[in-house]
């Protein structure tokens, strides 16, 4: 294990020429970032989701309520042994010929056939105050830690100026704030690491994934090798976006549409400028270009920007799904609904099919029709979208 170690650590890869970790090593006069100092993050995860557990039960639930937040979830599907036997052990989405073997059946109309399955697949899904309860979290989260990276970053000169970054490099002390700040960023990712399989899910969740696995990464090997100022400026550029996405989406919860599309095209207009914008000119050109002019080239120089540049692809992407949302938005005059819902439509077959006249028909899609209507909006909109 101590070779695997010595292995991986290697000093000619993640440093500088003439840089060893002895050189690193914290003295009386100054401290560095030690690779012990990640296990830190593991409990402080653990804390920050237990946190979040006590927040959205005993803060955020009685807001939602208070904002008359619906606290009803989908409609749930009427109970039937045949078709819950075909979806929980068979399939979720049945083709045409199943959809016809079951109409045969259970002498049902194909739609009636169909609108069971979609309600039994939304019934699955959350309410919109489970739903606001954690954007509420998130929101609280972000705005926290942006305010305390911008009062933070303010103070320091390279803020202003990012080839003040690699003045002394690697030799920088590490600086009280600036270990918090870093910590506390790498806890919350790992926390949403692990509580992204338990949270709402979300049709782009293996990119989202990708993303925490990038971050997770990069804040971590850039704190051991001493990238702490640039990765403050990294961490505090991602957030400046993500406060106004989670209020755009309590407003859209609490069906204040107008403030939601406001807040959802203030979002558009921020992330994009920071991320298509200050992201490439700011963090990009320091680190593919002004790094190497002050230090010159090692290999981990190429590990770091490999991983800067895969998320500025996300971010394209991102921006991609953002621009056609708003332009719908524009168009429509609402914010319409997003390719990253996190709720299936509720009109996600044609409803222009004409209903049959079998009695069975009327039974199983009694009380659907207030489903096709603002429930599938609100919890599919645009603000459904996660950072």
């Amino acid at each position: 294990m101590a070779g695997v170690l010595a292995w991986f650590w290697n000093e000619r890869f993640w440093l500088p020429h003439n840089v060893t970790w002895a050189d690193l090593k914290n003295t009386e006069e100054a401290s560095f970032p030690q690779a012990e100092d990640l296990y830190l993050a593991f409990p402080l995860a653990f804390c920050i989701f237990m946190i979040r557990l006590v927040f959205e039960r005993f803060i955020a639930k009685p807001c939602a309520l208070g904002l008359k937040v619906q606290a009803n979830g989908p409609q749930k599907a009427q109970p039937n042994a045949i078709l819950e036997k075909v979806f929980t052990a068979i399939t979720k989405h049945p083709d045409e010929k199943r959809l016809e073997g079951l109409s045969k059946q259970l002498d049902w109309d194909v739609r009636s056939i169909q609108r069971w399955f979609r309600q039994r697949r939304n019934q699955e899904k959350p309410s919109t105050l489970t739903k606001f309860c954690e954007s509420m979290w998130r929101f609280t989260f972000y705005l926290y830690i942006f305010t305390y990276g911008v009062r933070f970053l303010k103070k320091t000169p390279w803020l202003w100026n990012t080839r003040q970054c690699w003045n002394g490099y690697p030799y920088q002390p590490l600086m009280p704030d600036l270990h918090y700040y870093y910590i506390v960023e790498l806890s919350f990712y790992w926390s949403l690491m692990f509580s992204q399989f338990t949270d709402i899910k979300r049709k782009d969740f293996s990119i989202m994934f990708t993303h925490h696995i990038v971050t997770v990464i990069l804040i971590s090997f850039s704190y051991v090798t001493n990238l702490t100022r640039v990765g403050a400026l990294t961490l505090c550029l991602h957030d400046s976006a993500d406060v106004l996405l989670e209020a755009a989406k309590m407003a859209n919860y609490c069906k204040c549409q107008k403030l939601s599309d406001l807040l959802f095209l203030m979002f558009a207009v921020v992330f994009i400028v920071s991320r298509l914008g200050i992201y490439p000119l700011w963090i990009l050109n320091t680190m593919l270009f002004e790094l190497y002019e002050a230090l010159g080239n090692f290999p981990a120089l190429w590990f770091f920007n490999m991983l800067l540049i895969v998320l500025q692809v996300l971010h394209c992407f991102w921006s991609y799904l953002i621009v056609k949302a708003a332009y719908k938005a524009i168009s429509r005059g609402k914010v319409a609904k997003d390719d990253r819902s996190d709720v299936e439509s509720s009109s996600d077959e044609d409803d222009s099919v004409p209903r049959s006249n079998n009695p069975h028909n009327s039974t199983t899609t009694n009380g659907t029709s207030g489903a096709n209507g603002t429930n599938g909006y609100l919890t599919g909109s645009t603000c459904s979208e996660d950072h």
